[in-house]
C-alpha cells in the first residue's frame, strides 16, 4: 500500500490479469443465470440478424450470444459492470456492444470473439468445433488403452482439450496455438471448465512442445480465405496445406497405438476429393492406420459464389483418422 497518495500504476501483467478476471467472472454469473447459446454458421447468424426485430438486442442472450448491439438495461448491472471491467464493451451509435460472445457446448460455457469475426486474431467457434470436439470425444470413447498425453492444435477456445480432459482426468492435456488471443480466451475458458490442469502455450504447430502423443486433435483453418484470416485460411489452393502439415506432424510424434483425430474441410471438385488424394499421398508407406470420412457433405454453400471456389461443385467436412500401430 503506498502512503504518498499517489496512484501507482497497474502493469500490463496486472491490467491483463485483471480484465481476464473480470471475464471469468462473467462467464460464471453466465451460468449462475442457466445462459445458454448455440452458435451456428456465419451466414445463418448474419442472416437471423438481419431481421428488423433483431436490430437492437433485448435479452442477455441477444447481447452475448447473438452479437446484436444493446441499450442500457439490457444487460443486468453486475454484468455490464464485468463486461466493461474485462475490456469488452464498446460503444455503438447509443447503446453498447460486447467485443465478446458465450456458447454452449458440452455443458460448458465457451468466451470466443464477438459476430463478426473480421480480425486477424478472432477467435473462432461454431458448428464445426462441436464436430471436432464430438469426434475426439467418440474416438476417446472407443480407446481401450488409458491416455497418457494429449494435443489439441490449434486449440482455439480449448473446447477440444477441455472435452478431453473431462473425459481423461489422468492424463496431460496441451492446447496449442499461434495466436495470443486464442491462449488468453482458452485459459479462461480452462478455469470455467474447471480444468485448470489444460496446460496452454504459444505453438507453431507442435514446434514449442516436446515428446510424443497418444492422441493429437484438430480442427485446423480449412477455407480458401483471400482476406487471409489466421482462423479461417488453410493456405495452397485448396485450403488444404495446414491440414496436410499436421498429418506430417502426426507422422513423427505419435507414441505407439497412438491417434490423430483431424477434422477438416475440402471443395470437392467434379466428384473428386483432393484433400483425401493429397492425405493418402502424405500417408502412404507411413505405418499409420487410417479411415476419411465425410462429416456433412454440403455445407458453406455460400463460398461456392465467391472466386475462391468457382472450381468446386461443393464444400463438404470430413474426419480422418490416422493410428500407429504398437
Amino acid at each position: 500500500m503506498t502512503t504518498t497518495g499517489t496512484a501507482v500504476p497497474a502493469t500490463s501483467d496486472q491490467a491483463s490479469a485483471a480484465t481476464d478476471e473480470a471475464l471469468l467472472r462473467l462467464g460464471r454469473a453466465l451460468q449462475d443465470r442457466g445462459y445458454r447459446f448455440t452458435t451456428v454458421t456465419p451466414a445463418t447468424h448474419a442472416r437471423v440478424n438481419r431481421r428488423p426485430a433483431n436490430a437492437w438486442a433485448t435479452t442477455v442472450r441477444d447481447a452475448l450470444g447473438w452479437s446484436r448491439p444493446f441499450r442500457t438495461g439490457v444487460l443486468p448491472a453486475g454484468l455490464m459492470e464485468l463486461l466493461d471491467a474485462g475490456g469488452a464493451l464498446e460503444r455503438h451509435g447509443d447503446g453498447w456492444r460486447s467485443r465478446v460472445r458465450f456458447s454452449s457446448y458440452d455443458d460448458e460455457l465457451f468466451l470466443h470473439s464477438a459476430f463478426p469475426t473480421s480480425a486477424t486474431d478472432a477467435v473462432f467457434l461454431g458448428p464445426d468445433t462441436y464436430r471436432m470436439a464430438d469426434a475426439a470425444v467418440a474416438h476417446l470413447a472407443a480407446r481401450s488403452a488409458p491416455l497418457g498425453r494429449a494435443v489439441d492444435i490449434g486449440c482455439g477456445t480449448a473446447a477440444g482439450a477441455i472435452a478431453v480432459a473431462k473425459r481423461a482426468p489422468e492424463a496431460e492435456v496441451v492446447g496449442v496455438d499461434i495466436n495470443d488471443t486464442a491462449l488468453r480466451y482458452a485459459r479462461i475458458n480452462a478455469r470455467l471448465a474447471g480444468t485448470d490442469r489444460v496446460a496452454l502455450c504459444h505453438s507453431d504447430l507442435l514446434d514449442g512442445v516436446g515428446g510424443d502423443f497418444d492422441l493429437i486433435i484438430a480442427n485446423p483453418p480449412f477455407m480458401i480465405d483471400t482476406a487471409r484470416r489466421t482462423y479461417r485460411d488453410g493456405g495452397g489452393p485448396h485450403g488444404h496445406e495446414l491440414s496436410l502439415a499436421i498429418l506430417d506432424v502426426a507422422r513423427q510424434r505419435l507414441a505407439p497405438g497412438g491417434s490423430l483425430v483431424l477434422f477438416s474441410g475440402t471443395g470437392i471438385v467434379e466428384g473428386q476429393d483432393p484433400l483425401r488424394a493429397a492425405a493418402g499421398h502424405r500417408l502412404a508407406g507411413s505405418g499409420l492406420a487410417w479411415t476419411y470420412r465425410e462429416v456433412d457433405p454440403d455445407v458453406y454453400g455460400e463460398e461456392l459464389d465467391t472466386e475462391a471456389y468457382q472450381h468446386a461443385e461443393r464444400i463438404a467436412v470430413v474426419v480422418l483418422t490416422a493410428t500407429l500401430p504398437r
